[in-house]
């Protein structure tokens, strides 16, 4: 009897332990997730306004004010959306529309010129929580691309639309249309005449069929990746493409995994760069396959594929990116590159050069 007495002594003394054990590590649990969710912000948002040859030297106050003024602007708008308690994809198009507006950027307003003299702009639209993406390449006459992207992402059951048929199509969708004169400036036509004075035989490297010149320059592609209050990610990008550009070239801005890429489970990424080096590395989508299948964080992911990846292959340029819990991420192998990001509770900040 007494050894009886004895055992359920041991097994309810056994019981409590497991029980506060238990207690314990649920405690534990919720102390830990009530931390992370005090680390998330209730919304972010990071953009970026192109990478290349950015450098203190070559950038007048004026400029240089002019491009933290339209930075500030457009994460203006955006903030206005997300604190709203908006979705993120809207507040991708509000935030690229302001981009896109300004001569600053080489996107919309400021696109630069083919070798033909015209402007063809892409852009390309991914939402993470179902992973949908819309894109257009090429147009001429569309004041807002980035919205003709979303277009075909949410009314459409196609991803890429190009030309004339992208055209058509935004039209129907009630989209603004302007004449191709609208995206004209004096600086972007300078810069074509500057390229075609440059195109001597002594100053190209022929191979084959194509052309290879200086790569060394800004590419001035925008791109937006915005948190909203409901934990959705999405992301945009736009572009006027490289000045001078033959026989329709697309790049990567209109490519979902190389340019663009959103998924609520890991990052929203927007890419600027040396767009031939971004397709074949699918860099947007290999940012979000090291943090889905690797398990590394955005900025570590983000770091590995442009700092790594791209340079041991000759590429150049940056993206920014967003995760899940806020967390930003803004590398890039050129000299600079024009990019900023805001979290709620007002953490902002705006940077050109390599700091």
């Amino acid at each position: 009897m007494k050894n009886v007495l004895l055992l359920c002594l041991a097994l309810a003394l056994c019981a409590c332990g497991q029980n506060e054990t238990a207690s314990m590590e649920a405690s534990t649990e919720k102390t830990s997730t009530t931390a992370a969710n005090q680390d998330t912000p209730e919304y972010a948002m990071v953009i970026h306004g192109g990478a290349g040859t950015i450098l203190k030297k070559n950038m007048t106050p004026e400029k240089e004010a002019g491009i933290r003024e339209a930075m500030n602007a457009a994460l203006n708008a955006g903030e206005e959306v997300l604190k709203a308690g908006g979705s993120a994809a809207d507040a991708v198009e509000a935030t690229i529309w302001v981009m896109e507006d300004s001569p600053h950027f080489n996107a919309g307003k400021g696109a630069v010129f083919t070798n033909a003299g015209i402007n063809e702009m892409d852009a390309s639209f991914m939402t993470g929580h179902d992973q949908n993406a819309g894109a257009v390449g090429g147009v001429t006459n569309l004041k807002h691309p980035i919205s003709a992207a979303r277009a075909v992402l949410e009314k459409s059951e196609h991803v890429l639309l190009s030309g004339k048929g992208a055209e058509a199509f935004s039209k129907l969708q009630g989209l603004e249309t302007v004449d191709p004169k609208y995206f004209h400036t004096d600086f972007r036509w300078n810069s074509l005449q500057k390229a075609l004075e440059g195109e001597r035989v002594d100053q190209e490297k022929l191979e084959g069929n194509r052309i290879i010149t200086d790569i060394d320059h800004k590419y001035g592609t925008v791109g937006c990746v915005a948190l909203d209050k409901s934990g959705n990610i999405a992301a945009g990008t736009s572009t006027g493409g490289m000045t001078n550009k033959r026989y329709n070239r697309l790049g990567d801005s209109p490519i979902i995994g190389a340019g663009t890429y959103a998924d609520n489970a890991t990052c929203g990424v927007s890419c600027t760069g040396w767009g031939e080096f971004f397709i074949r590395y699918a860099v947007a989508y290999d940012v979000h396959a090291r943090m889905a299948y690797g398990n590394a964080s955005v900025q570590d992911a983000a770091d590995a594929v442009i700092n790594k990846t791209l340079v041991a292959k000759g590429g150049t340029g940056g993206l920014i990116a967003l995760d899940a819990q806020g967390n930003v991420a803004m590398p890039f192998n050129t000299a600079g590159m024009y990019r900023g990001y805001l979290k709620a509770g007002g953490e902002r900040e705006i940077l050109f050069y390599e700091e």
